[in-house]
């Protein structure tokens, strides 16, 4: 019945971007004779004004008769431009996540229910929403610390959210099932694989607890940095459905009439958030993934504060390693180095020949050295990537994909910041740095403690080891003798599985069958 259901919601879904205009702004290019048949036929039923629309606009209008669930949807596809193309992941990139309010009485109840106290007993005071997203909204309220009354954010889940979006998913899986099975060329993106990550994302955003964790977690790596920092979290205020934390007053990043204003260098401002992103990157594998100007701040003292870290990403000492050597070579121009490290990290099959994915590499590389500062574009530079690793059959790999997009979005915060901005300047230090501290003699203690700890762990798992090998050996003899055995469970079930193919079988032959008369009795 889900499934059925599934079918239901997308074809709604099918008919919103229908009338909206947004499948007859689908690009042609690459879909099969039937799918492009289907376009062309469904084009004209588009509402008149959604023809005359942007394709950006058409889809802002869809996703907002589709609900709050596909705004989110929305946005973790302008994280996947390898998923659906550059144009669209930047149209997508543009939907705002701002829904209406709920009541304030329903966030009172979460509220209740989550904390098991009442507001009176939390608050001094909670007052009306001033924001509201997909999946949660924010309250100011004041809560009384030894040091007197302090006004804090609360962030209150959405009431039935989390039902919503298991609904919608559903139709998601559908989808990428379906392109799996009849877009045979899109399967190196794993498209369901790629739903299983939107599922777990948005599943860790639902539960605030993870994200006032995720807040904790990056004011302890950060607290000796220069010019960045988060919210403080009020553990006591917080539960799965609401987290309390530091009210920031500070200037939003893309105010920057009033950033002039108050003095600040821009410039540095710039410099500084780049470097801020690649040392949580790189140093501690964590890193803020949705740095979208409204989610930065700037305050009293200079300070960048980033708010809101529902979406998180993390890459381990390997990847680490791979993306430094990457962002190195591309500066550098060692492009030999930065193909040999696509071919160790095993992101392209190891049938290609390294030299010419190191000359398809430099085809990128060579454009971004000598240009003007303002025309050195990341986007650009991972729209050719993304080109380049189709043709040599490079699987995706979800955790860099939306490393690479939030570097992309930082570095648009960068410029609106300084117009000159340049990336690859600003990024040489950390990286640099990086490199000496991880890729030179420190290396090799690093590795020699690494390798030591993991032969400590496998002494004191070989006596487990020894038994369970003994015990499989034992498990193949007993076979080879008595023959393959199954427990009664496994029998009962391949019993019922039988049954339950025949019977559609038999139903099957049935309906054909009745078929046949009927056109008998019609012929006679």
């Amino acid at each position: 019945m889900s499934t059925i259901g599934a079918y239901f919601r997308l074809a709604r879904v099918g008919w919103v971007l229908v009338r909206e205009g947004v499948v007859a702004a689908l690009p042609s290019d690459g879909l099969p004779p039937l799918v492009g048949f289907g376009k062309a036929l469904v084009g004209p039923l588009a509402r008149r004004r959604a023809k005359q629309a942007e394709r950006s606009d058409r889809l802002a209008q869809a996703v907002a008769r589709l609900g709050p669930s596909y705004v989110k949807i929305g946005q973790f596809l302008a994280t996947r431009p390898d998923v659906v193309g550059a144009d669209f992941a930047d149209d997508l990139a543009g939907l705002q996540d701002r829904m209406d309010f709920f009541p304030t009485e329903d966030a009172k109840s979460t509220i209740r229910d989550s904390l098991g106290r009442t507001i009176d007993d939390l608050y001094l005071r909670f007052d009306a929403p001033i924001a509201a997203a997909s999946i949660a909204q924010v309250h100011p309220a004041e809560v009384m610390t030894p040091d007197g009354p302090r006004k804090v954010a609360v962030k209150v889940i959405r009431p039935g959210v989390r039902k919503r979006f298991a609904a919608d998913l559903e139709a998601m899986y559908l989808v990428s099932s379906l392109q799996e099975r009849f877009l045979p060329h899109t399967r190196r993106l794993r498209p369901v694989e790629v739903t299983r990550t939107l599922e777990q994302t948005t599943k860790v955003e639902m539960d605030l607890r993870l994200e006032a964790a995720a807040l904790s977690e990056i004011a302890d790596n950060t607290r000796k940095d220069p010019g960045f920092r988060v919210p403080k979290v009020d553990w006591e205020r917080t539960g799965r459905d609401v987290v309390t934390m530091e009210w920031i007053d500070g200037i939003k990043m893309s105010d920057v009439a009033a950033l002039q204003a108050s003095g600040l260098d821009l410039n540095l401002l710039a410099d500084t958030l780049i470097q801020s992103f690649l040392r949580h990157t790189l140093r501690d594998g964590f890193f803020h993934a949705d740095m979208h100007p409204g989610n930065l701040f700037v305050d009293e003292n200079g300070m960048i504060v980033a708010v809101d870290m529902g979406i998180a990403g993390r890459l381990g000492k390997k990847e680490r390693r791979f993306l430094a050597e990457i962002l190195y070579g591309f500066i550098t121009r060692d492009y030999l180095r930065v193909a040999e490290v696509h071919f160790e990290a095993g992101y392209v099959p190891s049938h290609h020949n390294v030299a010419s994915f190191a000359q398809a590499i430099r085809a990128i590389g060579e454009p971004i050295h000598g240009q003007p500062a303002e025309t050195i574009s990341m986007g650009k530079l991972l729209t050719l990537l993304f080109e380049i690793t189709e043709i040599f059959d490079m699987e995706t790999r979800p955790e860099l994909v939306m490393l690479q997009k939030t570097m992309v979005v930082v570095e648009g915060v960068a410029r609106i910041l300084n117009p000159q901005f340049n990336m690859w300047k600003a990024a040489d230090p950390v990286v640099s740095q990086w490199i000496r501290d991880n890729l030179g003699p420190k290396r090799i203690a690093t590795d020699l403690k690494d390798g030591a700890k993991a032969a400590m762990r496998l002494a004191e798992a070989l006596p487990e080891i020894a038994a369970k090998t003994e015990k499989f050996h034992a498990d193949i003899m007993r076979m080879s003798e008595q023959g393959l055995r199954f427990d009664p469970e496994t029998a009962e079930a391949i019993g019922k599985s039988e049954a339950r193919h025949t019977r559609h079988g038999r139903l099957a032959l049935w309906v054909i069958a009745a078929s046949l008369v009927a056109i008998a009795v019609q012929l006679s």
